[in-house]
């Protein structure tokens, strides 16, 4: 059985874009019709530029190739063009390319992926949702970003509480928006008394029956992020996610060793040794891999085996499409050291209708699929409907220095 043929989409996600505006999905078919899908989140170009990118590396070093060879294969990729180091476009094009051939082997042996990196450990998986704002029917890319209630002191409560009764137990926040080009910055005494002001009235909505996940940005230098860290360790925060940007992990291990609430990060990390490399530095009790960015389940599974070795926990990143999420639950399922599963919402609406079958899930959890490979389709017609035309990446970055005001503009 070998690799016969390649197809790529750029999926246009309408509004309100919860998983980003589009998303990049890849398709490998074998000599004997066996078909695998991937998905590559965050490669810094433009989707139809991405595209053109994962075909010419499948061309070169996949078509041909038989399937089992996941290993092989992703180490011919890592080290292709002399590289040998982490960097986002390789490694989306990579996780890609690795998602699906683990769905085509897991097609072939009639199994689901998670049964051939060790079997089913969790029977199903806890999940949260980033707070969204109520849909209004209508918006472009910049206005739905998930910036705009998070900082707000009665907007996000109200909203925690909306997700909390859907069966939620688990919500996440920014309440330092936005992300700059220019960060990492110190926030002002206004912005820290506002996030305060915002985790201590969610934490009033949530009770103890809803953890907050503070997922920050890398926002901020580490004296800052140390600053807040210390104005919500009262409120018993499950998380601060990315306090620094995540260059640097001696700073995020500074940040770190500074607080008890426990340091979450990784979703702009690709491959086994920017992770490791992490945990050397003690920079995270919490990793958050996204897999269609990060190397792929092997590469995560790798990954997870070093966190567990530390007492680390697991909780995949996800704010990309549903095959991304498809990966991440085959991870998750597999993996004794797992927290929580990130998820967009309740995995409703186009989420669903991009898929064949749906993903499961019931009163704050997702209930693990059976069927072989990664278990769930891509539902070409709808791809196909829906093609992703601009020129644009995700998600918008503050291109001028975000100042920050004592007055809290």
């Amino acid at each position: 059985m070998q690799i016969k043929d390649v197809k790529t989409w750029a999926v246009a996600n309408p509004p309100p874009h919860h998983g980003g505006p589009f998303w990049v999905f890849l398709k490998l078919t074998t000599d004997n019709g066996i078909s695998g899908y991937g998905e590559a989140y965050g490669v810094p170009f433009s989707p139809d530029k991405t595209r053109s990118l994962i075909e010419d590396v499948v061309q070169r070093f996949v078509i041909g190739q038989s399937p089992f060879q996941i290993e092989s294969i992703w180490r011919v990729l890592y080290a292709s063009g002399f590289s040998h180091h982490p960097e986002f476009t390789m490694g989306g094009i990579m996780s890609a390319v690795e998602i699906a051939l683990w769905d085509i082997v897991g097609k072939a042996l009639d199994q689901p992926v998670y049964n051939l990196l060790g079997g089913k450990v969790n029977e199903k998986l806890r999940s949260y949702t980033y707070l969204y704002p109520e849909f209004t029917g209508s918006g472009d890319m910049a206005e739905n970003r998930p910036t705009n209630i998070h900082g707000d002191p009665d907007i996000a409560p109200r909203r925690a509480e909306h997700y909390i009764n859907l069966g939620f137990t688990a919500v996440g926040y920014d309440p330092v928006m936005p992300m700059g080009s220019f960060d990492p910055r110190q926030l002002s005494l206004a912005s820290l008394d506002n996030a305060e002001l915002v985790t201590k009235n969610l934490r009033e909505v949530a009770g103890s029956t809803c953890d907050l996940l503070v997922k920050t940005h890398g926002e901020m230098t580490t004296s800052s992020a140390i600053r807040l860290a210390k104005r919500l360790e009262k409120f018993d925060p499950l998380w601060l996610e990315e306090p620094v940007p995540p260059e640097n992990r001696h700073e995020m291990g500074r940040v770190a060793h500074a607080t008890t609430i426990p340091v979450a990060t990784g979703e702009r990390l690709v491959s086994k040794y920017e992770f490791a490399d992490l945990l050397r530095h003690d920079g995270a009790a919490i990793l958050q891999p996204a897999l269609a960015r990060v190397g792929g389940i092997l590469e995560a599974k790798k990954i997870a085996g070093m966190a567990e070795a530390n007492y680390v926990q697991m909780a995949p990143h996800l704010y990309a499409g549903p095959i991304e999420a498809a990966a991440n639950i085959q991870l998750a399922t597999c993996s004794p050291n797992f927290l929580i599963q990130e998820s967009i919402e309740t995995f409703g609406g186009f989420y669903a209708d991009v898929l064949k079958k749906p993903i499961q899930w019931q009163n704050g959890y997702i209930v693990p699929p059976t069927e072989p490979g990664i278990g769930y389709e891509l539902d070409e017609d709808i791809c196909d409907a829906n093609p992703f035309t601009e020129q644009a990446t995700y998600p918008p970055m503050e291109q001028e220095p975000v100042v920050e005001e004592l007055d809290g503009r």
